[in-house]
């Protein structure tokens, strides 16, 4: 439900949405992609840190 509700109102989910619409891809994949930008999103507030795109793949805890 977050998710979709993420999808309408905020603009740039909804623009990420709509892309991913336009690509081909069925409604429960476009709000399940939506649902993992969200999980990112909260890792990054849960861990008090700033965004840093260049940052992939799973990082081990110190």
């Amino acid at each position: 439900m977050p998710a979709m509700n993420a999808r309408v109102f905020n603009p740039l989910l909804k623009a990420f949405a709509d892309r991913l619409k336009d690509n081909g891809k069925n409604p429960k994949q476009t709000i399940v992609t939506v649902m993992r930008n969200l999980h990112q999103i909260y890792g990054i507030l849960k861990s008090d840190t700033s965004y840093n795109p260049e940052k992939r793949g799973l990082q081990t805890a110190l």
